[in-house]
Formats: structure tokens, C-alpha cells, sequence
């Protein structure tokens, strides 16, 4: 018979891995918008921001899976990573592509906080309150980078739009 404990505990440390690899896959997608966003550079200033964030995010996950003596995935890790270089290059070759980076981006921080509230919720569950503050902080930060992108869109069109009117390479 399987303990409940040791199946809270898989669980929660395969989320915590999962969200280390997604993190990564963060870090990849940023860097690749950070350096196409030249007309844009308001979203690269954002982006760059948001991936100094993702470096702490990452940083709190590795402290929480060394508490269960555990390391990230490496498999997964390169697996996300390059993944999220893929996906960047996929939209380079669009002409709306800060427009189509900003629909992933939005989608993309709802799917990490959505993880995170999970994360949250098991550690609740499973009684390991040394993870609440760390989750809840990198989950904080993924909401406001949300909003961020929500609140931003309206800019980006209407700029995407100007530039296009000027005949300038509006798609970064």
C-alpha cells in the first residue's frame, strides 16, 4: 500500500520540477523577444525585468526541491528550453510578430500562475509551509507580468499600426 504522504510528496515534487523546466522555457522565449524587439522597446525593458525575475523564480525552486533532496530535471529542462526557442522562432518570420509574442506571453504567465496556485494549494495540503512565501511571491510576480501584457496590448496594436502606416518594419 502507497502512503499518502510519499504521494503528496511525488506530486509536489514533480510540480516543483515541472515549474523549474518552465521556467526555463521562460527564459529562452524572453531572450530570443528581448533581442527582435527593436522597435518595441518597451517590451524588451518589461521583458528584461520579468527575466530577472524568472532567475529568482527559478533560484526559490531549486531551495525548495534541495529541501526534498531533489535537483531539477535536466531531460526536462533542455526539453522546455528549446522548446521555447522553437516557439519564438516560429513567430519571427510573421509580420505581427510582437503582436502574436504578446498573445503567447499572455497565455504563457496565465499558465505559470495557474501552476503555481496548484503548487501552493499541494503544499497547503501536504503541510510543507516553508514553500508558501516563495510560491506565493513567484506567483505574484507571474500575475503582475500578466496583467502587465493585458494592460500593454492596446499599446502594441496601435503602434504595430503606426509603423505599418509608416511603412516600418512593425512586426519587432
Amino acid at each position: 500500500m502507497t502512503n499518502a504522504d510519499d504521494i503528496w510528496r511525488d506530486v509536489f515534487v514533480t510540480g516543483l520540477k515541472n515549474a523549474h523546466a518552465v521556467e526555463n522555457q521562460a527564459l529562452a522565449l524572453m531572450d530570443r523577444q528581448i533581442d527582435r524587439a527593436l522597435n518595441f522597446t518597451e517590451v524588451a525593458d518589461r521583458l528584461k525585468a520579468h527575466r530577472l525575475e524568472t532567475e529568482g523564480q527559478i533560484v526559490r525552486l531549486e531551495t525548495l526541491l534541495a529541501g526534498f533532496d531533489e535537483t531539477p530535471s535536466g531531460l526536462k529542462d533542455a526539453a522546455l528550453s528549446l522548446g521555447g526557442n522553437l516557439a519564438a522562432i516560429g513567430h519571427s518570420f510573421a509580420e505581427d510578430e510582437i503582436l502574436k509574442n504578446a498573445f503567447a506571453n499572455y497565455a504563457f504567465e496565465n499558465f505559470e500562475a495557474a501552476s503555481y496556485r496548484a503548487l501552493i494549494l499541494l503544499a497547503e495540503s501536504g503541510g510543507y509551509a516553508a514553500a508558501y512565501d516563495p510560491l506565493k511571491a513567484t506567483l505574484e510576480e507571474e500575475l503582475r507580468m500578466a496583467r502587465w501584457v493585458d494592460e500593454s496590448l492596446p499599446i502594441l496594436v496601435e503602434k504595430h499600426l503606426q509603423l505599418r502606416r509608416a511603412g516600418e518594419n512593425a512586426s519587432r
